[in-house]
């Protein structure tokens, strides 16, 4: 065994890979210590289904990192593995030659990465170099592959990953970020043609990018398309026995092209546990993924509910609990919510209550754009109109605004499209609602959450929606800035005769104290509300 190798095997202080600098919010490097929770998760899986035994004790299994880049995973697993099977091939150089050959395998996302992968693993950029602690490749990638992929672009869009055209296909000196697996047709013929050989992993892992149009290229349409759920399901068309993958949690109840995606998710009882950090920060130090990150464990041979656990301050929110993940159109992410949306929905039905969301507008509810600017003041106006904009209020002709021009004569309560205070709780969850009268309108700023024929009834349901009880189910659906209707799915649409303040509505829903305490957590109090 050379002097290399020996100090690469070696626990050493610092650890480099703990100091490195993410790419970007959406290529991020994964710390040391997230990479062995994950594994610690696969751990324990695979000894529940292998009578006690230890994977990293077991010399033909093939895992596969295939986004690495830094080579966190592929040198934790190696380090492991060379533990492991210690008893199995005592000799060292011969254990680090069969695990680096036969047992591990990367592929990188990117050249940079690629070289930092195998300088992880092998302690060089060459794998068969002079200073790489293995001595048997013949090749400088060794199992860590990485070639320039190019896109397969047609209507301006590449058929694989939807990247737009003008923002990707560019020269040879820039990266063009077509991800290997996930620009193909088959990705087990990929895996053949990469490795060159009929390759069956056991274990698929890793941190996969999440986005693209927020690094390297412009957004397609204005928006970060999502890419992460394309390597889930890649993944899952490998046919392994496991599948270990930290992924954004906004799958959980939204994000741009991901409702079939998170359908398929909540119905795969091959879903085994689910680890969910809603402060992306605790898992990736200094990094802002609005929404949160969180890692599932997906096993082949599981059928059944879903062990979900939330992880917040450092510590669990609540013991560990097995749920189906499909009861719901979105997974409810805390377990402490799951009793108290069954309350509400359950009485909810019974009495025949509606949702709000059927009385929530479209977006643009009158197709005044945010940048409009009207008349500052009425006069000179035959029939002026209030537009209620972020720009502050200006005016307009009644018979100038483009749509729901009835809508201009009643009462209206309205919201702030969007509102985003950090992923910390308590949170607000959504700015206050502004009540207004006939004779008004507003830009896209604002949602029209319901309608109605007199002010007092606008004034009760505007205290309705300051409540923490209305904040926290609407809460349930909000993982990122936006408002829109679905996210009132959850809201009961109760009659606006009374005023419906915390209390009487914890006393109609039997919300009990611990549950109170839990909303109390979650949702601050706002003015007007009963906190």
């Amino acid at each position: 065994m050379n002097d290399q190798a020996s100090f690469a095997l070696r626990g050493r202080n610092p650890d480099v890979l703990t100091c490195i600098a993410n790419l970007s919010n959406d290529e991020v490097f994964t710390p040391p210590e997230f990479a062995n929770r994950m594994l610690d998760t696969l751990a324990e899986a695979w000894a529940e289904r292998h009578d006690g035994a230890d994977i990293w004790s077991d010399s033909s299994v093939r895992f596969l990192d295939p986004f690495t880049k830094s080579g966190i995973f592929l040198r934790e697993i190696a380090t492991r593995l060379i533990k492991g099977l210690e008893a199995e091939i005592p000799d060292l150089q011969e254990r680090v030659d069969h695990i680096l050959t036969k047992q591990v395998y990367g592929i990188a996302i990117t050249r940079l990465t690629s070289l930092l992968a195998r300088r992880s693993l092998y302690c060089s950029k060459y794998a068969n170099g002079e200073h790489s602690v293995a001595t048997t490749f013949e090749n400088e990638s060794g199992n860590i592959w990485f070639e320039r992929t190019e896109h397969t672009w047609r209507d301006g869009k590449c058929i694989f990953c939807n990247a737009g055209q003008k923002d990707y296909d560019r020269g040879d000196n820039l990266e063009t970020y077509a991800y290997a697996l996930i620009h193909t047709d088959d990705p087990k013929a990929r895996l053949t043609d990469l490795f060159g050989d009929e390759m069956q992993f056991d274990v698929i892992i890793g941190n996969p990018p999440y986005q693209l149009g927020q690094s390297g290229g412009e957004a397609v349409g204005g928006f970060a398309m999502p890419v992460y759920h394309k390597f889930v399901t890649a993944a899952k068309e490998l046919d392994p026995k496991y599948i270990v993958m930290v992924t954004p949690s906004r799958w959980f109840a939204g994000g741009r092209g991901l409702d079939d995606f998170r359908s398929e998710m909540l119905s795969d009882k091959r879903i085994s546990r689910l680890v969910d950090f809603p402060d992306a920060s605790e898992a990736f130090a200094g990094t802002q993924i609005k929404g949160g990150v969180s890692y599932f464990l997906w096993d082949s041979s599981w059928q059944g509910d879903c062990e979900v656990s939330t992880i917040h301050g450092g510590e669990l929110t609540s013991p560990p609990m097995r749920r189906s993940l499909c009861s719901y159109d979105i997974l409810v992410r805390r377990n402490e919510a799951v009793p108290i949306l069954q309350k509400v929905l359950s009485l909810t039905e019974s009495e025949g209550v509606g949702n709000l969301a059927r009385k929530v507008s479209p977006i643009q509810p009158f197709s005044i754009r945010t940048n409009f600017r009207g008349a500052k003041d009425r006069s000179g106006l035959y029939r002026p109109v209030r537009v209620i904009g972020n720009g502050g209020d200006t005016f307009i002709e009644r018979a100038d605004v483009p749509r729901n021009e009835a809508w201009v004569d009643q009462w209206k309560v309205l919201l702030g499209r969007a509102y985003g205070a950090g992923d910390g709780f308590p949170h607000q969850i959504y700015n206050y609602p502004i009540v207004a009268e006939p004779d008004s309108c507003c830009s896209e700023t604002y949602l029209v959450i319901d309608r109605f024929k007199d002010e007092l009834s606008a004034k009760y349901f505007s205290k309705y929606l300051l409540t923490k009880f209305v904040r926290f189910l609407v809460s349930l659906r909000k993982n990122t800035q936006d408002i829109y209707s679905e996210r009132f799915l959850f809201v009961p649409d109760l009659a606006m005769d009374r005023d419906w303040s915390d209390e009487v509505l914890y006393m109609k829903y039997g919300i009990n104290d611990d549950e109170r305490a839990f909303i109390d957590s979650m949702i601050r109090p706002m003015d007007g509300s009963d906190g």
